[in-house]
């Protein structure tokens, strides 16, 4: 049987003993997928064992006195089971809606041409997608009705290719992320013009940055707390221009930044600031050649510029300085950055072969904590989260089958809280969706766009996951064990705004901090819903 994207196989040897069942799951999260795939089932004495595809095979073990026992075979049915028959084993009401072939039965390939009888089965051909269209105009009123849609019918949204900006570049993927552009330092002594465009949806980061060997002369622009703020050293003090636009809307900006003859200012899409005058006498902006765009190495300390060093989270485009047009194809230096998606959204897109590592000394769970993120994806399976220990205790947050599942082990055993959409297809539909998953001790709550879902442990005593590993978001790595998640598959999709909560200390994660990522691209997720 295929139950909710996996195999199930159960056996009743006839001997009075117990049902044996059997479940395969699928390395992918479902069987049901539009491809093709192979299954055997074979009996040696007591052993039955099953096989799909070129996954290892799964035992089952007869009873006893099954060794020498012959299964009495009267009728063979498949892709279903007529009304009244064998429905005192089977729990399956539900005919199998796909294509079946190459059957072979103890040695002898049966031809279905040949079938003692058959309904509502097309022989010969197999037309798999056919069967919407006909759904659509009430053609096949026959069948019976699904009680939910089938995965392999192409329910969730289309997980389109994303197209990319030419000659722009994204910044802040992580904190050193940045390019180093030569340019003639000789040129900007008396005059320093920069002009850059720029989109992005954080509140702070270093857009570019020059300086002298020993740093008292710099020019650079931050941006804090959503404002840009110009400032430049000509050797005699800092001297400083903010603009009073915000540009963290995820819209395009063309900032350009000046200094001319110890005056300072500002321009933001054609609005100007107010002219600052230098601190002190010095005229001259004596720097090296080298312009840091998008953020710093990672060995390299600007003492003077304040606390805002880390790359900024932002697409940039063309950079203007003096007039000239930089050549970005061919950076001195360059680390962490990558291409610009033409319509972006906030969020840290995860391309589903990997994950993102945090808190590398270990978090601890504990008896209490409320995560909450928001998630969007076109796939009905899918890590979300996943933190454990060297013991069993753990907690996990995945997608299944188009259902969140929300795992705590305390150490006496696995709880589930499950949320279970009206339609497979309400969380793979490419939409944003808000998630919140607590635990507070042996209870847990999972609420899902709203709707809640209960559960708690028989165990009232037992109250703590005594967790000591990272936080694994997205994914984890093969060689990482996780005891409360049952899924291997990497969420492909958008993750923001994760946050764990412990009593009064509420923790937000930037993924660009991540200690370890593989197939991950903070603040940046590609996309046209708002």
């Amino acid at each position: 049987m295929l139950i909710e994207g996996h195999i199930e196989v159960h056996v009743n040897s006839g001997d009075g003993a117990n049902l044996r069942r059997a479940v395969l799951r699928a390395p992918k999260g479902t069987y049901g997928d539009g491809q093709e795939h192979s299954i055997s089932l074979m009996r040696t004495g007591s052993v039955i064992t099953v096989q799909m595809d070129e996954t290892n095979p799964v035992e089952m073990k007869l009873g006893p006195s099954a060794e020498s026992r012959t299964i009495n075979v009267s009728s063979l049915y498949i892709g279903g089971v007529p009304e009244g028959e064998g429905t005192s084993v089977l729990k399956m009401g539900r005919s199998f809606h796909g294509c079946i072939k190459n059957l072979i039965f103890n040695m002898e390939h049966l031809d279905f041409t040949s079938a003692v009888g058959y309904e509502q089965v097309d022989l010969d051909t197999c037309l798999l997608s056919e069967r919407p269209k006909l759904a659509l105009h009430g053609e096949d009123s026959e069948l019976p009705p699904e009680p939910q849609p089938l995965p392999s019918l192409g329910q969730c949204a289309v997980d389109r290719a994303p197209e990319y900006i030419p000659n722009a570049h994204q910044f802040g993927l992580m904190q050193s992320s940045h390019f180093v552009l030569p340019f003639n330092q000789l040129a900007v002594r008396k005059r320093l013009s920069v002009q850059l465009s720029i989109r992005t949806f954080a509140s702070s980061g270093l857009i570019y940055y020059m300086a002298h060997q020993n740093q008292v002369d710099y020019a650079t622009l931050q941006l804090h707390g959503g404002h840009l703020h110009f400032m430049f050293d000509l050797g005699k003090g800092r001297t400083k221009v903010s603009h009073p636009a915000v540009i963290s809307d995820g819209r395009w900006h063309t900032v350009k930044t000046e200094h001319f003859k110890r005056k300072g200012f500002m321009t933001v899409d054609g609005q100007e600031s107010p002219t600052v005058t230098a601190v002190g006498d010095g005229t001259m902006l004596d720097v090296e050649g080298k312009l840091y765009l998008g953020g710093l190495p990672s060995e390299y300390r600007a003492r003077n510029i304040g606390n805002i060093t880390h790359s900024v989270p932002a697409c940039i485009g063309e950079v203007i300085l003096n007039g000239k047009q930089l050549d970005k194809s061919s950076p001195v230096s360059a680390f962490a950055v990558s291409r610009c998606y033409a319509v972006a959204q906030e969020g840290t897109f995860f391309e589903g072969s990997g994950y993102a590592a945090l808190v590398k000394e270990g978090y601890k769970v504990r008896s209490d904590v409320n995560i909450t993120l928001e998630f969007r994806t076109t796939s009905e399976n899918g890590v979300l989260l996943g933190i454990s220990s060297a013991k069993v205790d753990a907690i996990g947050l995945e997608i299944v089958n188009g259902k969140i599942l929300f795992h705590v082990n305390n150490g006496a055993g696995r709880i589930t809280a499950t949320y279970k959409p009206k339609a497979t297809s309400t969380l793979c539909d490419g939409r944003w969706h808000t998630l919140q998953a607590q635990k507070s001790k042996h209870r847990l709550v999972l609420i899902v766009d709203g709707n809640a879902a209960h559960a708690e442990s028989p165990h009232t005593q037992s109250t703590s996951a005594d967790t000591n590993n990272p936080i694994y978001v997205g994914g984890y790595p093969a060689d990482v064990k996780q005891n409360c998640l049952s899924s291997q598959t990497s969420f492909r999709g958008c993750l923001r705004k994760l946050t764990l909560i412990k009593g009064p200390q509420v923790q937000s994660y930037d993924f660009s901090r991540a200690f370890d990522l593989q197939g991950v691209f903070p603040h940046s997720c590609p996309g046209s819903e708002p």
